[in-house]
């Protein structure tokens, strides 16, 4: 847990979400929360894993009720430094595989948007997304994000020229898929992984969004894009990230569940 938590104090994971690129995965999971949010009324949302709150404090200043759960407290820190008292948000500290603070079907929308990147046995994500299930209302939904496999493999060991790296540390399975401890900090997957976790659970899947797509092969670029180029490549990019041929090249995915 101490990877995670140095990680985390020396990261800065608000300028990424604020950087132009990092736009890209916010505004598209906003787009997918607004998606999700539309029609229910007065929802009682919760998010585990609430970081720093760029999505938690978001909707809590639109009003919503929100219920933010985050394990590190140097995010914690951060996240109520963002708050004025007047919005209508409950913050703790807490770890995504327990939630016995909430009761069963309790929330309308569940989001991990950040615990299963630092999950690295099949056990404690079946626990995780077992916690997230139970605590949703049935017909409520669950936006589980995930780290895809095939960007660390094409940009790290490739592009970067870390092929030798991670050979002579046992790093990568026959069929190239990335094996992850707590010291790499994330937890890579693949479409196949996410279908058989969701196996488990009385959950249907509503869609498999790719949330930030091509954006991150190419940062530099995305960032120096002028507002209306940037504006045609946000068009783009809505336009292709249900497509199920691209899910795996992304970065990053939100799985969108609807407990049944």
């Amino acid at each position: 847990m101490d990877f995670l938590k140095d990680y985390y104090s020396n990261f800065d994971e608000e300028g990424r979400l604020l950087s132009r690129h990092g736009q890209v995965e916010y505004l598209t999971t906003m787009r997918y929360i607004s998606e999700c949010l539309d029609g229910v009324e007065d929802p009682d949302i919760l998010e585990v894993g609430a970081g720093t709150g760029r999505y938690s404090v978001t909707l809590a200043k639109q009003g919503l009720r929100v219920t933010a759960v985050e394990l590190i407290g140097h995010n914690l820190e951060i996240l109520r430094s963002k708050l004025d008292g007047t919005e209508p948000i409950s913050v703790m500290q807490g770890n995504a595989m327990d939630l016995s603070a909430f009761p069963d079907d309790r929330f309308d929308l569940t989001m991990l948007l950040g615990p299963m990147y630092h999950l690295y046995t099949k056990e404690d994500k079946v626990r995780a997304l077992s916690e997230a299930v139970r605590v949703t209302r049935p017909g409520g939904q669950i936006l589980v994000a995930y780290c895809m496999n095939e960007p660390t493999v094409i940009q790290y060991v490739f592009a970067q020229n870390n092929l030798r790296e991670v050979t002579e540390h046992n790093m990568l399975t026959p069929d190239w898929h990335c094996i992850s401890e707590p010291k790499e900090i994330f937890e890579l997957v693949r479409t196949e992984d996410i279908a058989e976790l969701d196996s488990a659970f009385p959950v249907k899947r509503i869609k498999l969004v790719a949330t930030d797509g091509a954006t991150n092969y190419m940062r530099e670029l995305i960032d120096g894009m002028d507002d209306e180029t940037f504006g045609k490549w946000m068009d783009y990019h809505f336009a292709i990230c249900e497509r199920q041929d691209l899910i795996g090249a992304s970065h990053h995915t939100l799985d969108i569940l609807e407990k049944e």
